[in-house]
């Protein structure tokens, strides 16, 4: 069993998933750093936060390693036992295919990589590094399309998770390409099947698994390995 006050990260925890995932682990008595865009129009991760002393928040801009590397540094010293990237987007139906498909990829692709390579340093051996994908991108089980470009992007994330693995067998940590459900979110809507309390309750217990492991899994919240 884990001490309390273990310390989790969570990247993109303003809303949804994220903020779903941050209240679990302050359930379980976890210290969580959870991050959020500059000027971020909600509030509930701060009135969490104001109610709940382990709860801190950072700002950070996911698209800069700028911003990732300024919140490192201010982490320096301090040793995560998870990191959770979790900051994702679907892109705007306004944009056109191209700009779109550009727009998730920087976000969901190269910020969620920048942060796995930034970040994942402050992990401590036989802890989890986990990253919010989709049963979307699996390209073995995709028969009906649909959820273009999102689901390429998902796809191209779960990609460079095997490849980093692949080129870092070294690391002493657990790698999670995590598929959470169609969940009720602004960006899942509000015909998805799982409220965010049933995801990320499952989703938790799924991570609380891969402590003292290695290498890389694709797994959904209720624990089920997905194929690549």
């Amino acid at each position: 069993m884990l001490e309390n006050k273990s310390t989790a990260l969570i990247i993109g925890a303003s809303r949804g998933l994220g903020l779903g995932m941050t209240e679990r682990f302050l359930e379980r008595s976890w210290q969580v750093i959870a991050t959020e865009r500059n000027g971020a129009s909600r509030s509930h991760l701060r009135e969490l936060a104001g109610r709940n002393s382990l709860l801190s928040v950072e700002t950070l801009d996911m698209t800069s390693d700028e911003s990732l590397k300024t919140l490192s540094g201010r982490l320096t010293g301090r040793t995560l036992d998870l990191l959770l990237v979790n900051a994702g987007t679907a892109g705007s139906p306004d944009e056109s295919f191209a700009q779109r498909l550009l727009t998730v990829m920087l976000t969901n692709v190269a910020g969620a990589m920048s942060a796995l390579h930034i970040f994942s340093p402050l992990v401590r051996a036989d802890g989890v590094v986990a990253v919010m994908s989709s049963e979307l991108a699996s390209i073995a089980d995709n028969v009906q399309g649909g959820w273009e470009p999102y689901r390429s992007s998902k796809s191209a994330l779960n990609q460079s998770m095997r490849s980093f693995i692949a080129e870092n067998p070294q690391v002493p940590w657990s790698l999670t390409a995590v598929a959470p459900g169609w969940v009720r979110t602004e960006m899942g809507g509000p015909d998805a099947l799982l409220d965010v309390e049933t995801s990320t309750r499952g989703v938790t217990d799924m991570l609380m698994t891969r402590f003292n492991q290695r290498g890389i899994a694709f797994l959904n919240y209720q624990g089920k390995t997905l194929p690549w």
